[in-house]
């Protein structure tokens, strides 16, 4: 059997190369989102599964000058709003006297076209995120089949009628392979039942919510802001984004969704409640059959201070970080849904904020999660319940869930310094190469540092993300006395070119995205003590959302004994096996599924 496999893969792979090298170069016009995905024959046993979106929005999906997100509700017109804001007031009931919170609603306009970053013009899409806080616009999702060398072996167009990504979350679109190998997951968005309206009094201000639950919201490419939608079961009348499309008749609101590929490219889905306002950003199924996922939620303007003294402020503190999803269960509406700890760990922060979680794994049947991004908590890796217990409902401690035990890995940052600061602390992809090593992927600060010059080149990297940013290596070890605690022993920077602009072809120069560090990560651990890791890079660039970057997947071999990084031959020097192309997004890396075994 093995040998049937190899044969396949070394098939496919010379037939990769016979083809040339991968790239896609598309556009609105060439890109099918909706591809019959009936044609996928299968992911290749051995190879990788990178995970994308391309953006297939044209001038017309934003007109300039329109209220952004669509059907965000304010008296006046943009331009008396610009030189004058006056934002909607809502009424929010509270748990205690007073009887209502009052909280104000800003929104936010357009100031560009749709068209994505070109040379024929200097229209930028994403330019409308200096206007609109919230912007982003739906967008395919595609799973490239790729060898460990980044040749293209195929790839699986995911229905767009049936769930999409947002371009241009950077934090989205995490792919992990199921604890049996026989499965991927990732997650997304799908349309559910619309919210309430809402309506504006125009004479006093005040914008209220009424009773009635709207319509389907529709699932498809270029619709506006479906990242900072509501959830259909938490709906959020102080959340600007309101709808999705213009003309919409109540406010929409899209599932955060898991989505489950076979190795045939079959797709189940599970629609979720939980992340309402935000985005969710991973999940895994364990071999308990369960889903795992992280995310982040409320897109409101609730007072921190005030948080909890509102029903609305309880349901969203219960529905970001960690969540439990069964599969093909019905959506579970906050607070009473699976949410694993719940923790405050900087005083002053808004309840359920510092859980901002972004990558995860499971090693050794126990859940890791990874915060690095938000101006509260710490940007640290977590462990999530009991060492070698995954949390569910079956074991949780008395209380459910939401009293599972958290615990800063020992020897992480544990400090408010690790967040937003320069220098600071910027986790994101995390992988175990055994018990005592910990690869952990730091994205950096992304902050653009323009008119400098480094090694006679020009880089735009700060001296943070110069000195941290990129594969951390971190060992466990056991001091004379004391508990074991984990040590970073080195970070893996050559080959990443940390701050230096790179062109992309047909992509305006003045934008060049460089590198600032990694995101999500895989690895595989060799017989001869090596482990490679693959990672999605992020960038640093002059665009309006640098989430929007053509950036790259990369990969590097360490020696997991060693202690310094090697300074020649192969080992610890990053090699590009990719590169996205103009309106190209890399997101998620995962080894492929290799037996579907029935399910």
């Amino acid at each position: 059997m093995k040998k049937l496999i190899l044969t396949v893969f070394a098939v496919a792979v010379a037939a990769a190369l016979a083809l040339g090298p991968f790239a896609t170069k598309l556009s609105a016009q060439d890109f099918d989102y909706d591809q019959d995905h009936s044609e996928f024959r299968g992911f290749v046993p051995g190879s990788i599964v990178l995970s994308g979106t391309v953006y297939v929005g044209s001038a017309d999906t934003v007109t300039p000058n329109e209220v952004l997100p669509p059907g965000c509700l304010q008296t006046g017109t943009i331009a008396s709003q610009i030189a004058n804001p006056n934002p909607a007031t809502v009424n929010v009931p509270t748990l205690t006297p007073p009887a209502t919170l009052a909280v104000q609603v800003s929104c936010g306009y357009s100031s560009d076209n749709g068209e994505a970053p070109n040379l024929k013009d200097n229209h930028n899409v994403w330019n409308n995120a200096s206007t609109d806080p919230n912007f982003g616009v739906s967008s395919p999702i595609v799973l490239w089949n790729l060898s460990s060398d980044g040749h293209f072996l195929g790839s699986l167009h995911v229905p767009s009628h049936e769930i999409v990504t947002s371009f241009s979350s950077k934090s989205e679109l995490a792919l992990n392979r199921s604890a049996d190998g026989k499965s991927l997951t990732f997650m997304g968005y799908r349309g559910g039942p619309g919210c309430p309206t809402l309506t504006l009094n125009t004479t006093t201000n005040i914008l209220s919510q009424g009773k009635n639950v709207g319509p389907a919201s529709p699932t498809a490419p270029n619709l506006i802001d479906v990242s900072a939608s509501s959830t259909p079961g938490l709906c959020d009348p102080t959340n600007p984004a309101v709808a999705s499309y213009v003309g919409a008749t109540n406010p929409t609101a899209y599932y955060r969704s898991v989505a489950e590929v076979d190795t045939r490219g079959r797709i189940w889905y599970t629609d979720g409640d939980a992340y309402s306002g935000d985005n969710s950003r991973a999940s895994i199924k364990a071999d308990n059959w369960l889903y795992y996922s992280v995310g982040n939620d409320n897109n409101g303007g609730l007072p921190k201070k005030t948080f909890l003294t509102t029903q609305l402020g309880y349901n969203l503190s219960h529905s970001t970080g960690a969540e439990l999803f069964a599969p093909g269960a019905a959506p579970l509406v906050p607070p009473n849904n699976n949410m694993i700890s719940y923790f405050i760990s900087v005083p002053g922060d808004k309840p359920g904020k510092d859980t901002n979680f972004r990558g995860m794994t499971i090693f050794n049947n126990t859940l890791y999660v990874a915060k690095g991004s938000g101006s509260n908590g710490f940007n640290t890796v977590y462990q999530l319940g009991t060492p070698g217990v995954l949390p569910t409902t079956a074991n949780a401690p008395a209380g459910g869930l939401i009293n599972e035990p958290y615990t800063v890995l020992p020897g992480f940052p544990d400090t408010a310094a690790s967040t937003n600061s320069p220098g600071g602390d910027y986790p994101f992809g995390i992988w175990f190469a055994n018990s005592t090593t910990l690869y952990v992927c730091d994205e950096g600060d992304l902050i653009d540092t323009p008119n400098q010059m480094i090694n006679g080149q020009v880089n735009v990297a700060d001296v943070g993300t110069l000195a941290t940013a990129g594969l951390q290596k971190w060992v466990l070890t056991t001091p004379t006395t004391g508990s074991p605690t984990w040590v970073r022993e080195y970070v893996i920077q050559n080959g990443l070119n940390l701050g230096v602009p790179y062109s992309v072809p047909n992509y305006p120069a003045s934008i060049e995205p460089a590198t600032g560090g990694c995101r999500n990560i895989i690895g595989v651990v060799h017989r001869d003590g090596t482990a490679t890791i693959y990672a999605i890079t992020s960038t640093i660039s002059n665009n309006g959302d640098n989430g929007a970057d053509p950036n790259k997947l990369v990969k590097v071999t360490d020696l997991i004994s060693a202690t310094q990084p090697a300074t020649s031959g192969d080992l610890d020097k990053f090699v590009t096996i990719r590169s996205a192309s103009a309106g190209e997004a890399f997101r998620g890396i995962a080894l492929a599924p290799e037996d579907d075994g029935g399910r």
